[in-house]
């Protein structure tokens, strides 16, 4: 894998974290492969709650913006190696019950044929604020 090709990569990975700032579900799908996947923060598997496919992938997407209707990410880091990359954030967003969450994450990405093919995101447990 050539530097420029790590750069494109970066350069996805910025422009997939302002499209959930945006909450521009169409850029962020812009972004994924025809064959994705999506591996929540939370839920009951091992790596969380699985969203396999495009559609799929839209709705687990979404329900981010459902949960989170201020959701944001901050403060984004992205490192890539290969086909491989690291999106390190802030994020920061409030329930409809009030409650507010802001915890570091970090999104786990596998790139194929120039798009994210895998997204595997991680949280840190932290009480609401």
């Amino acid at each position: 894998m050539s530097i420029e090709t790590n750069q494109q990569y970066i350069r996805l990975l910025e422009s997939f974290n302002d499209a959930w700032n945006r909450h521009d579900i169409d850029a962020l799908m812009n972004c994924m492969a025809d064959e994705c996947v999506f591996h929540g923060v939370a839920g009951p598997d091992e790596l969380g709650r699985t969203f396999k496919g495009r559609d799929e992938v839209r709705k687990g997407f979404t329900l981010a913006w459902e949960t989170f209707p201020d959701a944001s990410w901050n403060d984004g880091e992205h490192f890539v190696s290969g086909e491989r990359g690291v999106s390190e954030s802030t994020f920061r967003g409030t329930k409809a019950d009030g409650s507010r969450i802001e915890a570091r994450m970090v999104d786990v990405f596998t790139f194929r044929d120039g798009k994210i093919a895998v997204k595997n995101a991680y949280r840190k447990d932290r009480p609401a604020l």
